[in-house]
């Protein structure tokens, strides 16, 4: 059974707590497809699912243009196959570079934890310096 739903841009806002003008953003850079109507946007249930998917990809760190490459991978060919193929090969580069921005994260961390060591040390220092 189809959904023949249709939303306006301010409906979908609303709906996913984002701007109409990052909508409009979406669709500018290819993602979402909306019907017109004079000036007026007409949003689909697949624009919908869509947009859904943007914002979970955007939230689990992948760029634009990774959600777009599997948006047209779709399109193209709705083999699940080859779908989750190329997803299970950016989800395994994601994680590589995420488990690479913890590494710095973490020796950053330990910097931090040094300089701080030191300066209450040489706080420590001159305060008892100035009370002798």
């Amino acid at each position: 059974m189809a959904d023949n739903s249709t939303y306006s841009i301010g409906e979908l806002a609303k709906e996913f707590d984002i701007t109409p003008r990052s909508i409009r953003f979406y669709e500018e850079q290819g993602l979402l497809c909306p019907e017109r109507n004079g000036q007026t946007r007409i949003y689909h249930n697949k624009d919908r699912v869509r947009l859904k998917l943007i914002l979970r990809g955007k939230r689990l760190g992948f760029s634009l243009a990774e959600t777009k490459t599997l948006f047209n991978l779709y399109d193209s060919n709705q083999n699940s196959l080859a779908q989750n193929e190329v997803i299970l090969d950016m989800i395994a580069l994601k994680r590589a570079s995420m488990s690479q921005q913890l590494e710095d994260i973490r020796m950053l961390m330990n910097e931090l934890d040094d300089l701080e060591q030191r300066c209450r040390l040489e706080l420590e220092q001159l305060t008892r310096g100035q009370r002798a």
